[in-house]
């Protein structure tokens, strides 16, 4: 059985490297493809089937007294190889540097077993390369990209919504206010300004603010906008952490005292 084992281990490992993909880490891991897993079933059972015929044959042929004078091992008969006894019967008229050639015919199942590759070699040829039924390497690498990239923004957006108005905090690096003023420039220039000195909407570089200055006032007002004035709600477009960056660089403009900045509006904070 521990020989059975081994071989068929063996055997996986012959179609172990089909693909491969790479992890979050970088790490290159092997990976099965469907033909590989049947390819390897299909060689496995072959090799354990044969091997159980062999020992149930030999089996009855000792029992049956018909090959009495077979002395070899079990690694003999599985290779098909003589006794060291009987080496000089399979010499052939060929040797070089005194070395001698032996006619040692290739075991069946070895045959067997090759031209079962063979046979698996030209099912996946036809399978991947000319009826496309399966993804090759590059296909399957670029449709995990795109898998991975909806991943990546279903988290970035369910983890964005982690973040609102109650939870909000004031930012202060240097890339994440950049991301804001990205933001802002693309969704709040027309009506703030570039600079947020005010256009149709009030100039948000004073002291004074119509709905509250703080972070978290602001950050509201983003989120739910002011339809009554005709500010948008953001929070359709926009998740929590793209609100906090654009809150942030917003609060990041008080006192800047851009030219053109729109009068006052509001109380003062």
């Amino acid at each position: 059985m521990k020989r059975i084992q081994f071989i068929a281990a063996m055997v996986l490992s012959t179609t172990a490297a089909i693909a491969q993909t790479t992890d979050n880490s970088g790490i290159a891991t092997i990976k099965f493809s469907t033909l590989a897993i049947w390819v390897s079933i299909i060689l496995v059972a072959l090799v354990v089937i044969l091997l159980y015929v062999n020992n149930k044959v030999n089996s009855a042929i000792k029992t049956a007294g018909l090959n009495a004078d077979d002395d070899r091992n079990f690694w003999e008969k599985l290779l098909n190889l003589e006794s060291i006894a009987k080496e000089k019967d399979l010499e052939l008229d060929h040797e070089f540097d005194g070395i001698k050639e032996l006619n040692n015919p290739i075991p069946f199942w070895f045959n067997l077993l090759f031209y079962g590759t063979v046979v698996a070699a030209f099912i996946y040829l036809m399978a991947y390369h000319v009826l496309n039924i399966g993804d090759l390497q590059h296909k399957e690498y670029e449709t995990e990209l795109v898998q991975a990239e909806i991943s990546k923004q279903a988290y970035i957006k369910k983890a964005g919504n982690l973040i609102d108005e109650n939870t909000v905090t004031e930012l202060t690096d240097k890339a994440k206010l950049d991301k804001g003023m990205e933001t802002f420039k693309a969704k709040c220039a027309v009506c703030h300004g570039d600079k947020g000195e005010g256009k149709v909407g009030p100039n948000l570089t004073d002291e004074y603010w119509l709905h509250g200055g703080d972070v978290k006032s602001v950050f509201k007002t983003i989120k739910y906008g002011v339809p009554s004035k005709g500010m948008v709600a953001w929070q359709n477009s926009l998740n929590g952490v793209q609100i906090q960056e654009v809150t942030s660089f917003i609060l990041s403009l008080k006192g800047t005292n851009p030219p053109g900045a729109k009068e006052p509006q509001g109380e003062k904070m």
